[in-house]
């Protein structure tokens, strides 16, 4: 599948069906968010996989009763450690970094025919219990992980002369976009 077809393609699936995902796939998801690019290279991540159902039912508890949670066959916790770099923006960097490894994921889940759903809905410190994250750690996202069983129509999305602008805040609209 070509680059931009699955970031076209990708969508939040929030139904799945009961097939078990090969561990070579969930192996190759949390290689492709590895080499996420992080500030300062100090790549500021752990990722627990769980699949066990009882722990599933757990996670499912503290994020909220979502159905899809215990349908999806893997979970992916995204955590960022330690969560103490701040960059010089102000943005807290192992968001921002445990972002960018999170789209790698949701991608490379749409590559190879599995759908995934970013989960943030969810209790930080009951999670961190349930999953044994240190008190410095932060659990910045939740994946779901499985086949599809359903295809949601894309949602409308803004145009690019709603969203893009020249030089600064009040710049037009560049003309290569009309």
């Amino acid at each position: 599948m070509d680059f931009f077809d699955v970031i076209y393609k990708r969508r939040s699936i929030r139904k799945y069906k009961n097939k078990p995902v090969e561990w070579e796939k969930v192996k190759k998801i949390i290689d492709s968010a590895r080499v996420a690019p992080s500030a300062r290279h100090r790549q500021p991540w752990r990722y627990i996989v769980i699949t066990d159902p009882e722990m599933k039912e757990r996670v499912y508890k503290s994020a909220r009763e979502q159905k899809f949670i215990l349908e999806a066959p893997v979970l992916i916790a995204c955590v960022g450690y330690p969560a103490d770099y701040v960059c010089t923006n102000g943005n807290i960097a192992h968001q921002v970094d445990i972002g960018i490894a999170g789209e790698h994921i949701a991608l490379s889940a749409t590559a190879l025919g599995l759908g995934s759903c970013w989960v943030a809905a969810f209790q930080q410190r009951e999670m961190k219990e349930i999953l044994n994250v240190p008190e410095d750690a932060h659990i910045v996202a939740l994946f779901t992980i499985g086949y599809p069983d359903e295809e949601p129509k894309p949602k409308t999305r803004k145009s690019l002369d709603e969203i893009t602008v020249e030089n600064d805040w009040t710049g037009e609209v560049p003309k290569w976009i009309k």
